[in-house]
């Protein structure tokens, strides 16, 4: 007897395993999305704690599309690549740009939006253009949130000789503009729409007039996710039919 019911135990055991599997290779009625919601207007939480912006409205329509339930997982910016590669999350959106560097951990979908890095810096500050930060012996200290392109591109520049300035990471946008806003560094680099909120929103700070870099969002995916091309589709129709451009012009008004 004893020996029929550990036979038993073992079969079901590995029943359980197979029908785990399955399940995971059939997907799930919900798609999970890892982003970092201090990135307005791209991601951001509104008054009510709930999560809004381009990235939030393009995904769920997404969802929408694929009959799934968006589940929206916040975490620091620096931890969604990592999230996306090892599958806790199926997508990554956080005005996230395509690059080599994170092309070796992920997959991208199609651009979606283009995004302008620009530079803020203290009202009357010396820093008038971005020139300025790849002068001939410039000294001034850099704030970047860690992980974002800002801090890919200016840390590379710094690395290759390009700019005598330094670097200073921050978890959040916030922590960077904060730092900015009470004198402990002379510039932050970063998106220019997010620039526009923390301009907003902090006397005494102002955005120059010329444009550190211009990219290209996409989502994140793990590499060879068979999501890939799903969501990849659904982005495409929404595009083609008129969405995604509503949705950004919902949050970036055109001049």
């Amino acid at each position: 007897m004893k020996k029929v019911l550990a036979v038993l135990l073992a079969v079901l055991l590995v029943g359980a395993v197979f029908a785990g599997c399955s399940a995971k290779e059939s997907g799930s009625d919900k798609l999970v999305l890892a982003t970092s919601a201090d990135f307005p207007p791209y991601e951001s939480i509104g008054d009510n704690g709930e999560y809004v912006g381009i990235d939030i409205e393009v995904a769920q329509a997404i969802a929408d599309k694929l009959g799934k339930e968006l589940v929206v997982e916040n975490m620091d910016f620096d931890s969604i690549i990592s999230s996306v590669a090892s599958g806790k999350a199926d997508m990554g959106m956080a005005g996230l740009t395509v690059t080599d560097e994170r092309k070796e951990s992920v997959d991208f979908s199609n651009s979606y939006a283009t995004g302008v890095q620009a530079i803020i810096v203290p009202e009357g500050s010396e820093i008038k253009s971005v020139d300025d930060l790849y002068a001939e012996g410039a000294s001034y200290k850099v704030g970047v949130q860690l992980s974002t392109t800002a801090d890919i591109y200016f840390s590379g520049d710094i690395d290759d000789g390009a700019t005598t300035c330094t670097i200073e990471q921050y978890t959040s946008a916030q922590e960077a503009i904060s730092s900015l806003a009470t004198g402990k560094i002379d510039a932050v680099i970063i998106d220019n729409e997010p620039a526009k909120s923390y301009v907003a929103a902090n006397e005494g700070l102002v955005i120059l007039d010329s444009k550190y870099a211009e990219e290209e969002y996409a989502i994140a995916f793990a590499k060879g996710s068979a999501l890939t091309e799903e969501v990849n589709n659904a982005l495409n129709e929404l595009i083609a039919d008129g969405t995604v451009q509503q949705i950004i012009d919902k949050y970036i008004p055109a001049a």
